[in-house]
Order: C-alpha cells, then sequence, then structure tokens
C-alpha cells in the first residue's frame, strides 16, 4: 500500500513538472498567430514531426500523416488532405477540423480528440502547429513543421527544436520526415489525374 502511494505520489509529481513545462512551452509560444486563416490554404509538405510519445508518430503511428494540402471554409474551419501509410501503400485521407472560439485554434476527432493551434507561421514559407490529444484517458503532445516546399531552412527547422524543448519533447523524439517516403509520389500522380481530367 505504501509503495502504491509512494507511486501514486511520484506520478502526481511528473505530472505536475509536465504541466510546468508545458505552461514555459505555452509562454514561449506567445500569440503569433495571424487571423487570416485564409492564407493557411493551398500546398504543404510534412517536414518535421515530434511527440512526447515517439511510438505515434514511428512507422505505422497513428499521427505519422503527410499533408498534402489545407483549405478553409467558409465557416473558418479547415479541411486537410494528408496522406498515411497503410500496409505500406499511401493513403489519401482528409479531416475537417472546427474553429474554436480561440484565434488559431482548431479542434478535430483522429485517434482521440485533438485541440490545436498554429503558434507560428509565415504563410509564404512555413507553419508550425502545436496539438494535444486525448484518448482514452492518454494524454500527449504532438509539434508538426509544414513548409510551402518540400524543405525549409536550417534556421526553421532550429526555431521548432527549440519550440519542442519549451514542450519537454526530447530532441531524439523529432523526426525529420524530408528523409522518409513522404508519398510524394502518390501526390504528384493525383495532381496529374487531376490535370489530365480537365
Amino acid at each position: 500500500m505504501q509503495g502504491a502511494r509512494r507511486g501514486t505520489r511520484s506520478r502526481d509529481s511528473r505530472v505536475t513538472a509536465q504541466a510546468a513545462g508545458r505552461a514555459t512551452g505555452a509562454a514561449l509560444l506567445g500569440s503569433s498567430t495571424s487571423s487570416h486563416s485564409e492564407t493557411i490554404s493551398g500546398d504543404w509538405y510534412s517536414i518535421l514531426l515530434a511527440s512526447d510519445i515517439k511510438e505515434k508518430i514511428e512507422e505505422n503511428g497513428s499521427m505519422r500523416v503527410f499533408v498534402k494540402d489545407i483549405e478553409v471554409l467558409s465557416n473558418s474551419s479547415l479541411i486537410f488532405t494528408m496522406h498515411t501509410k497503410v500496409n505500406g501503400k499511401c493513403t489519401k485521407i482528409s479531416l475537417i477540423c472546427n474553429k474554436t472560439e480561440k484565434d488559431g485554434e482548431y479542434d478535430v476527432v483522429h485517434d482521440g480528440y485533438n485541440l490545436f493551434r498554429i503558434i507560428e507561421t509565415a504563410y509564404e514559407d512555413y507553419i508550425i502547429f502545436h496539438l494535444n490529444n486525448v484518448n482514452q484517458e492518454q494524454e500527449f503532445q504532438l509539434m508538426e513543421l509544414y513548409g510551402r516546399k518540400p524543405d525549409v531552412s536550417p534556421k526553421v527547422k532550429e526555431k521548432f527544436v527549440r519550440y519542442c524543448q519549451g514542450m519537454e519533447i526530447p530532441k531524439e523524439n523529432i523526426l525529420d520526415l524530408t528523409q522518409v517516403d513522404r508519398c510524394l509520389q502518390a501526390r504528384q500522380s493525383e495532381a496529374a489525374q487531376v490535370s489530365s481530367a480537365e
């Protein structure tokens, strides 16, 4: 019984420490987003992906997705078109993300309930998202860096790493998606099909 109490106490202090770290990270994030959500529309590429539960973003992980494009709806919701690998094959998925009352914040159900926000962007170049996921009482966080081109500058990547550190996501949990198959071939063949249909 005493061991159970000790385990609970250490878990509580760990949760408190994580919350404090996340609060520090949130302070680092500041409010650098713009209210012009329409500028997010268009093609994007997944560059870096990070999570405090690495298995979620590793191969066959539920959150290992590769963005293709984002579309803004008239009600300010976002449609993310992405690819994920199912049995080694690139599969297209679309997620509708609803805008919350907070500027730059959205929610979506995918492997649990997700609340995410834009933490920094230069819409013509890159965008950084922070996401919290709750699934069957387990919680994890995710950071994503998208670029307008297949890669971004080292300076932007360093900025992303600093945000991850502020959110207590270890450096070894940051994946460079430019080094893996991001389903770019599937993306190109879809684009070719669309242009030939026109």
